[in-house]
């Protein structure tokens, strides 16, 4: 009787090394992981066309909007002497916030269709309503005398001017002043509106007007009254109360929500007065509008609001199951690879990443599908096509009716375990370590037995 070569002995212990068989799988996750990140390259890329699609129309309709003031500034002038000794006179400006600033509005959404996404947009009917104290100029540190009373303006701060549906006319002490384009200063507020009205120094200034505004996704307010109420209603029920400050009320339901806000002047970070741009920056208090066309400053100032959500965040939601594709990959292999322990399948390298491209496919299914359907459908419709693909690919692997059932079985468990962290994103991470839990006690359990030294593979 031959004795076997060195080659053939090599060769046989690599085909029945259970060593070797589990360097082989980490090599092939190793490989998965490059379909996995294309994976999380291709949602972020339908995402970037959701959102550029959403640009396209809100920047037909109008942009995200914030609304500041009204605001009282009144130029003064400065002497300041040149190089040769000669005086001239420079102009700044001094500003006043309103002594009282009131806000109720109703936010009419409306839903857009371009090619197959929905944009969410949005026109709003403001009422705003309040008053001027008497000027401090005191308090602001500004000499009266060196005011300029006959060219003082009120303006109000809107982030997207193309939003404005109707002329805006202020009421004040009976008579009405029409707003137009334009900010003489910045100062204060970025992009917005003003008239000119001479001041009397010694009266306070009640004002009145009403806004009707297109606007995208989201609108915001700064609180630049003494006191700021604003009260806000929309049909709309999913709603995500931003910004720096919380609701004081809010009702939400099927039919839509109520929110109410009351800001106080100490509860933000700058005075009720004061000149040049007064108002103190207050990097990082709020960045929930970082876009480059929007409100320039909002988020220095405290701005807070509402967002007009979608019921369901596709992507979102599809990224986060990317998240979990290699953790997939790995158990649906190790079950592979314990039918081959308990077994005795010998079951080929191939075999094991024509099942991982299977669970990859299942994420583009996912994404593509949701798209159309809405996610729970979707993610339903591609685990049972993939599960009914793997199964049956795998009971020609197992020859094996009873194996494949249980295979099957554990596929449907996962997903269904899977699904739920996606829901519930509060206890997702009780309930994973829960699973992982008992997913490595049944690891253990059934491979206690296991002759991990041994050149061939038994139970």
């Amino acid at each position: 009787m031959n004795m076997p070569s060195a080659f053939d002995r090599i060769n046989n212990w690599i085909r029945n090394s259970v060593t070797i068989k589990l360097i082989s799988i980490g090599i092939l996750i190793l490989i998965l992981l490059i379909p996995t990140s294309m994976l999380q390259s291709l949602v972020r890329e339908r995402q970037d066309l959701f959102e550029n699609t959403i640009d396209e129309l809100s920047s037909k309709w109008g942009n995200r909007q914030t609304i500041g003031g009204p605001v009282l500034s009144i130029p003064y002038l400065t002497p300041v002497k040149d190089d040769k000794g000669n005086i001239e006179y420079w102009t700044h400006y001094v500003h006043f916030l309103p002594e009282e600033l009131n806000i109720n509005g109703k936010i009419l959404p409306e839903k857009r269709h371009r090619r197959i996404y929905v944009v969410v947009l949005y026109k709003s009917i403001l009422h705003i309503e309040g008053k001027f104290g008497i000027p401090d100029f005191a308090a602001a540190g500004v000499d009266a005398a060196a005011c300029q009373l006959d060219k003082a303006f009120i303006s109000t701060g809107i982030s997207d001017l193309r939003g404005v549906n109707d002329n805006i006319n202020c009421s004040i002490n009976g008579k009405n002043y029409l707003f137009g384009p334009g900010i003489p200063t910045h100062d204060v507020l970025e992009s917005g509106i003003s008239f000119n009205f001479p001041v009397d120094s010694t009266k306070e200034i009640p004002f009145s007007f009403d806004i009707n505004l297109n606007g995208s996704s989201r609108l915001a307010f700064l609180p630049f009254g003494k006191v700021t109420n604003v009260n806000l209603s929309s049909p709309w029920n999913t709603p995500s109360f931003e910004g720096s400050f919380i609701t004081d009320t809010n009702t939400v339901n099927d039919s839509g929500f109520v929110a109410n806000w009351k800001i106080l002047q100490l509860n933000r970070n700058y005075p009720q007065q004061g000149t040049g741009s007064f108002i103190s920056k207050n990097k990082g208090n709020n960045n929930y509008m970082p876009d480059d066309n929007t409100y320039r400053g909002d988020d220095d100032y405290s701005s807070f609001g509402v967002r007009l959500l979608l019921p369901v965040d596709e992507y979102q939601k599809t990224m986060r199951s990317v998240k979990y594709c290699i953790m997939f990959i790995i158990i649906t292999f190790l079950t592979f690879f314990f039918s081959e322990v308990l077994n005795k399948k010998r079951i080929h390298p191939i075999q094991y990443l024509l099942v991982g491209f299977a669970i990859c496919l299942f994420y583009v299914l996912l994404l593509s599908i949701s798209e159309h359907l809405s996610f729970g459908l979707s993610y339903l419709t591609g685990c049972v096509s993939i599960i009914i693909l793997i199964s049956f690919y795998a009971k020609y692997v197992f020859r094996n009716n009873k194996l494949t059932a249980i295979f099957s079985f554990l596929l449907t468990l996962l997903y269904g375990f899977f699904y739920s962290l996606l829901q519930l994103e509060d206890y997702s991470l009780l309930l994973g370590s829960i699973g992982l839990f008992i997913i490595l006690a049944t690891i253990m359990y059934l491979t206690r037995k296991v002759n991990w030294y041994g050149n061939t593979v038994d139970g």
